[in-house]
């Protein structure tokens, strides 16, 4: 019997449905969109296109490799973050509802000043910095990444939002010292890598088979990248000069004091949107105490 991409949908929610997805509507129109080759946004459309069964069968395929465990957004190839949509990989870690928060007040801080330099490090798929650069039209992003994936997608996202000409991407080790020559920045950014020793042994089935472990993991405690920028990278901001950090749900007392162990002041702790401590941000200068 032809079907039609609604047909489509309705099979692949009711088989998300019924596998116990969160979000099995979600699941089921990317799904349906990317496989039939149409803007999911247009879903008013889809009873009146009619499918071949080939075109049937690969939408049923990727949903066999869904519910198998394969990250939605792998089997896209894109994702979004912040309003926007960003490439992503099996090099980089998906993007997350999470970060949004450390995104924002990144923003807003950039917003307050004049030809903002930011400076993302640990980029991943770039989206804190690209969508920095999106949100306001003079500030200039450099983007650090040890992994060559990582600044292959970055590049890739900024040209994709017409922010290339304002964003450099870096090869660099957060854990050694930065380059050098590589600049003073207004803003540091960071969401880096902060999963402990035991916690990597508890990951969810789909990260732990999927997305890269050197991207989560943070040391035995957690905290070696936290230690690592602020004592080898906070120097490159300037005096005032900000410095974000996104952190685990229990972390942000523990990145709180080594920001303070490395002379910065005015220190704040900011909860998501699900009220979890997930950002800790300071001044650089001892003598700043407020943003």
């Amino acid at each position: 019997m032809t079907k039609t991409i609604n047909d489509v949908y309705m099979q692949l929610y009711k088989r998300f449905r019924d596998a116990g997805e969160p979000q099995p509507s979600l699941a089921a129109r990317e799904l349906t969109a990317y496989a039939c080759r149409v803007d999911r946004s247009h879903t008013a459309e889809w009873g009146h296109v009619y499918l071949d069964d080939a075109t049937v069968d690969y939408a049923h395929l990727l949903c066999d490799r869904c519910l198998d465990g394969e990250p939605l957004a792998y089997i896209l190839g894109e994702w979004d973050f912040y309003g926007l949509t960003f490439a992503v990989d099996r090099s980089v870690l998906i993007p997350r509802a999470d970060t949004e928060r450390l995104c924002e007040l990144a923003i807003e801080r950039a917003r307050t000043l004049v030809s903002p330099r930011i400076l993302d490090l640990c980029c991943g798929s770039g989206c804190i910095g690209v969508a920095a650069a999106h949100e306001v039209e003079d500030a200039r992003v450099t983007a650090v990444d040890n992994a060559d994936g990582a600044l292959r997608l970055t590049r890739e996202n900024a040209r994709r939002h017409g922010v290339q000409g304002r964003l450099t991407a870096v090869k660099a080790d957060v854990l050694d010292l930065p380059p050098a020559e590589i600049g003073e920045f207004d803003i540091l950014v960071s969401n880096p890598p902060y999963v402990t020793r035991a916690e990597m042994e508890q990951l969810e089935p789909s990260v732990a088979a999927y997305e890269p472990h050197e991207a989560l993991y943070g040391g035995p405690d957690g905290l070696d990248f936290y230690r690592a920028i602020c004592a080898g990278w906070g120097s490159l901001l300037v005096p005032r000069g900000v410095i974000l950090f996104e952190c685990g749900w229990r972390q942000a007392q523990d990145v709180a004091a080594i920001l303070e162990e490395n002379g910065f002041a005015g220190i704040r702790i900011e909860e998501d949107l699900a009220g979890v401590q997930r950002v800790v941000l300071g001044v650089a200068g001892a003598s700043a105490d407020r943003l």
